[in-house]
């Protein structure tokens, strides 16, 4: 039976936007290079920035966290994994320091997350959730975190995650959005591959 001239026009009108919508998507992937990171309107101890991390089983979103120097932000860290994850933010002396410090509980019993510390000056910022959770954290960028050798990353260290992918790099960015000249950073990748490395060589 043919189509009546109305049910035909609102056909077309619902298929507009979604034409519309994959013109877009196409036009954006025949770009020749990664999208521009955002102007950042830097966050303040009275209007932090929101930051949203997620965790799963076993990797970070977003692959990249953007932070600007001297900031306040409200990290979000949203637990979309079924066992619990942890966000530990900092230069790769922290990211060593939980490592080790939570490397002799993956023998502990069932239950809890045991409790583990390490020195203040190595603690950097953890945030630890369990699984379908979302914890809020408020914390001040350290105003000279771009200088740091070797570059931040955002980790988690509940024992054999971290070797299982669990860390994206943290790029430094100004307001403009644009990345700040900082010493040589590694990737994620690089850090695990090092490490890796570093353990086989341990035991040999």
């Amino acid at each position: 039976m043919p189509t009546p001239p109305g049910a035909r026009r609102r056909l077309l009108g619902y298929a507009a936007p979604a034409l519309a919508a994959l013109a877009i998507l196409s036009a954006a992937a025949c770009g020749t290079g990664p999208a521009d990171t955002p102007r950042i309107t830097p966050g303040t101890s009275d209007h932090p920035r929101t930051v949203i991390v997620i965790a799963r089983d076993y990797t970070f979103e977003p692959p990249v966290v953007d932070l600007v120097p001297g900031e306040t932000v409200l990290v979000q860290v949203v637990n979309g994994g079924l066992v619990t994850h942890e966000a530990v933010v900092g230069p790769s002396p922290v990211q060593d320091a939980w490592e080790a410090a939570e490397a002799p509980t993956a023998s502990a019993p069932p239950g809890p997350t045991p409790q583990v510390s390490v020195e203040p000056d190595l603690a950097g910022l953890r945030i630890v959730v369990t699984s379908g959770e979302r914890e809020d954290i408020a914390w001040t960028v350290p105003p000279s975190a771009a200088g740091d050798a070797g570059g931040w990353f955002v980790g988690c260290h509940i024992p054999g995650h971290w070797a299982q992918g669990m860390v994206v790099p943290v790029r430094f960015v100004g307001s403009d959005g644009l990345p700040l000249a900082t010493l040589a950073t590694a990737s994620g990748d690089t850090l695990r591959t090092a490490r890796r490395e570093g353990r086989s060589a341990a035991s040999r």
